[in-house]
């Protein structure tokens, strides 16, 4: 009972000591709170640009296997008048019809082209492929029906919209069963179906460019194949240029995710030829690996933001033992008294000792209330400055426009018990300093 009563005490003249210089005490409690907050804060955001990041990945499909075409330098191409590069139609049928593993393959041409409807014209990207295709991008209806298998049998000359390009078109109209005009290749294209509207994909390193779906028009591979066949022709600026590509991407979804890995060397090994030609005009990209490695990426990147951020903590508490040798030199002839009236070494080194760790805890404690106010904040922050900039918010990528801050749950807990350590670690020294005085040359300071 009595060493609880003077536990007690002990607190209570510790605490009473630190209002008696209520501005020096914040300041070093300020020390704290801002470390603490800024474990919390920095962790948030890392965590939230690391789970955008792995959306963007898992959009393509943990199951999926991506076989591009790479526009190789105009040096590698040779001297033809029709340049010639990317996946072949019998090397995507080889694939297909050798892997059992492969449950869907999609192939897909994509051109550049310029729409129009009325007065009305909008430029965009036509992308021919199969009813597959909506699956595997997740892409999801706003009106009207997907491409279906017998558009892609009998070749029609039926289209689907996204968002982006109905808008620009048909500002007034329903564009459902009305015809979408293509100069290029002088065809109509019926639109069947509109999409809805979604938001680009990064492009993810080296990997994979990005992808921007508001200004496709989709069409039956079969009908581009016939329309506009495997040569594409411009004239720029006096010259001509061609380029001969028969697909543009092959998307294989494998059966289970335990296949992916084992497919792609597959893949890798059936197309080994052109991969190693040096001509760099394919790659073959597995989103199960781009998974793996950010997650491995996500962990580096947050030791590193913990680390940045326990400086601050290392700083408060730098502040805290030279805010408490301070207050040991100010108090001198109070530890002198209280030596020469009993008081014991270890009476002296729990007092300083329970002053620091107070000021640890209430730092702590701010510091956490502030760190959970993260994703509100930066919220506000943002609407503040779309509100005020709107032209140059709408320049920014969309991925800094819309990551939101994820809580750490394990940085609550270790940025305060950090806080705390540090409370505890700096001012040992200036306690041990207080209770090794000489009393009696304590009570001759002046």
């Amino acid at each position: 009972m009595n060493a609880l009563m003077s536990l007690f005490r002990t607190w209570q003249l510790g605490i009473k000591s630190l209002f008696l210089h209520p501005m020096r005490s914040a300041l070093t409690v300020l020390g704290i709170f801002i470390g603490v907050a800024a474990v919390i804060w920095l962790l948030a955001i890392g965590e939230g640009i690391s789970q955008k990041a792995q959306e963007q990945i898992a959009s393509l499909g943990a199951r999926n296997i991506i076989v591009r075409s790479i526009k190789p330098p105009l040096e590698k191409l040779g001297d033809s008048n029709v340049a010639e590069f990317g996946l072949l139609r019998k090397d995507f049928n080889l694939l297909v019809n050798t892997i059992p593993q492969i449950e869907v393959a999609i192939p897909i041409r994509e051109m550049k082209i310029s729409f129009s409807f009325g007065n009305n014209d909008m430029d965009g990207r036509l992308v021919g492929s199969t009813t597959d295709y909506f699956n595997a991008t997740k892409l999801k209806l706003a009106k009207g029906r997907f491409l279906s298998p017998a558009d892609v049998d009998k070749n029609k000359d039926f289209c689907v919209l996204s968002m982006g390009i109905a808008e620009a078109l048909f500002p007034h109209d329903d564009p459902i069963g009305k015809r979408v005009y293509c100069p290029t290749n002088q065809t109509y294209y019926e639109v069947v179906g509109i999409l809805r509207k979604r938001t680009a994909s990064a492009g993810i390193g080296g990997s994979l460019a990005a992808q921007d779906y508001s200004r496709d028009v989709y069409i039956p591979i079969t009908t581009l194949n016939q329309r506009v066949g495997d040569v594409t022709r411009r004239f720029q600026s006096g010259s001509f240029y061609a380029e001969k590509v028969e697909l543009h991407q092959a998307t294989i979804q494998v059966k289970t995710m335990d296949d992916v890995l084992t497919v792609a060397e597959l893949v890798k090994d059936a197309l080994r030829t052109q991969l190693e030609s040096g001509k760099g005009d394919i790659d073959v990209v597995v989103p199960l690996e781009l998974l793996e490695q950010a997650e491995t990426t996500r962990m580096m990147f947050m030791i590193f933001m913990g680390l940045i951020a326990a400086v601050s903590l290392l700083v408060g508490g730098i502040g805290i033992m030279n805010i408490m040798l301070a207050t040991v030199t100010e108090r001198t002839r109070e530890i002198g008294i209280r030596r020469a009236l009993g008081a014991r070494q270890g009476a002296i080194q729990r007092q300083f000792l329970v002053e620091t760790i107070t000021l640890s805890i209430v730092g702590g404690l701010v510091g956490v209330a502030v760190g959970l106010l993260c994703p509100v904040t930066l919220e506000w922050l943002r609407d503040t400055l779309i509100e005020n900039f709107p032209e140059e918010m709408a320049s920014l990528p969309a991925e800094v426009r819309e990551t939101v801050p994820i809580i750490v749950p394990i940085s609550i807990p270790v940025s305060f018990g950090i806080a705390v350590l540090i409370g505890v670690i700096f001012g040992m020294y200036p306690a041990y300093r207080a209770s090794r005085m000489d009393p009696i040359e304590a009570l001759r300071h002046e």
